[in-house]
């Protein structure tokens, strides 16, 4: 089950589960919607892989599969300084 994540992992920028601003790739790695297009030009530093929009849980299953609360913060993979 896709985990979505609580933030990017470049600016560490929250991003709720209901956020539209949310880039994954194939492996979940999360961005949000400025971080893939600018700083990483669409293409997942960890991967190589290309971004789509992660998808949005519907509220009744949400609150059966709750949200990740683990945050991944990984600065130094997108350019910025930790």
């Amino acid at each position: 089950m896709l985990q979505l994540r609580p933030n990017c992992e470049c600016c560490n920028k929250d991003l709720p589960a209901d956020s539209a601003e949310a880039r994954i790739c194939t492996f979940e790695c999360t961005f949000c919607a400025d971080c893939a297009s600018t700083r990483l030009k669409g293409v997942c530093p960890n991967c190589g892989g290309e971004f789509a929009a992660r998808p949005r849980r519907p509220a009744d299953m949400l609150a059966k599969y709750p949200a990740s609360k683990e945050r991944i913060f990984k600065p130094s993979g997108c350019g910025v300084a930790s």
